[in-house]
């Protein structure tokens, strides 16, 4: 007699949920890596506009989701363990396996997978003439692969951090906060695209490669992707980052040498986003995000040793043979 073992699991989470990367994440594994198909039949993902108090709000900072953005949770999860439970047969496994809310456009859609399968993943690279720092530099983003440019240079002092902006509380690490007062530091490049001629949807996850070097033996980089409206509003909507002795991953750790360009990969989580005609999207590069990351005193030393901060002198290229980019999913409409 054979047993066939069902692990049904209804994945959920928030676009602004600070533990938002691991859900998407075990969707996937279990839609992809179950052990049986059933199991691989038997999830659901629903990611809606939310922080980490899932569903309690419509609203985030300036940005007001709609009134479709709260929905009836409590019948949602009861339609779930109905069928599961007690064997209803009310269809909600007939539904599509994944229901994410569109924030910009602020509405539900249904997907039959995640990532969505009709993605267009668009590489948009980073470009300057050597002055991306700050708000009012000359970085800029498009999807056109970089020739000679010349190399965005800016300095690293852990004494004074760039600032991520999130409550004393901690309650909720980072929303749809306006980063426009600390890209104002020359310690921020801002690489920012032409205003968009047409809609445009980025939804799933997003992922970076930047060529960087550091006359420091350890050091950390950070990315950032934004809306940016046609009033200047830049609205944050997902970063991440990662510490140079880890680049290799988190199993052994490496110390750099200063001076060599290295490629890192950040992870950027998630994010379901339709950027509106007029809108801009924007890529930020720091090196320091504080409180929501620690300061990486760029001394090589033992993490949680040092008693000392050292300035590093950070360099982020691209041109042709080293072409930092951030890899956007494009999700075109349905025809």
């Amino acid at each position: 007699m054979f047993i066939v073992l069902i692990m049904p699991v209804l994945h959920i989470s928030g676009w602004y949920d600070d533990e938002q990367v691991g859900t998407p994440l075990n969707f996937i594994g279990m839609t992809t890596k179950g052990a049986t198909p059933e199991i691989r039949r038997s999830q659901k993902l629903l990611m809606g506009p939310w922080p980490h108090a899932i569903n309690s709000t419509g609203k985030l900072g300036e940005v007001d989701f709609g009134p479709t953005a709260v929905i009836d949770l409590n019948g949602y999860w009861l339609r779930w363990f109905d069928y599961w439970l007690k064997g209803v047969d009310n269809g909600v496994m007939r539904e599509p396996s994944a229901r994410v809310f569109v924030m910009g456009e602020n509405r539900w859609v249904d997907e039959s997978e995640w990532p969505i399968a009709r993605t267009q993943w668009v590489k948009y690279y980073l470009h300057s003439r050597g002055r991306a720092n700050s708000l009012f530099g000359d970085g800029a983003l498009s999807t056109v692969l970089p020739e000679g440019e010349s190399v965005d240079s800016y300095t690293n002092d852990p004494s004074r951090p760039v600032p991520f902006i999130t409550e004393p509380s901690f309650a909720q690490i980072g929303s749809t906060d306006d980063y426009r007062a600390v890209e104002r530091r020359d310690d921020v490049l801002v690489y920012t695209s032409a205003p968009l001629a047409e809609d445009v949807q980025i939804c799933g996850p997003i992922k970076a490669h930047l060529f960087a070097g550091s006359s420091a033996r350890d050091t950390d980089f950070m990315m950032r992707l934004l809306d940016v409206w046609p009033n200047g509003y830049a609205q944050r909507l997902t970063d991440g980052m990662v510490r140079a002795r880890f680049r290799e991953g988190m199993e052994r750790q490496t110390l750099i040498e200063p001076g060599r360009v290295y490629e890192y990969s950040i992870d950027l989580w998630n994010t379901c986003q339709t950027f509106k005609q007029g809108h801009a999207i924007r890529v930020e590069v720091a090196s320091t995000a504080f409180p929501k990351y620690d300061r990486n005193p760029n001394t090589g030393e033992p993490l949680g040793m040092s008693k000392r901060l050292e300035v590093a002198q950070q360099k982020v290229y691209h041109d042709r043979e080293r072409a930092s980019y951030v890899l956007l999913p494009i999700v075109p409409r349905r025809p």
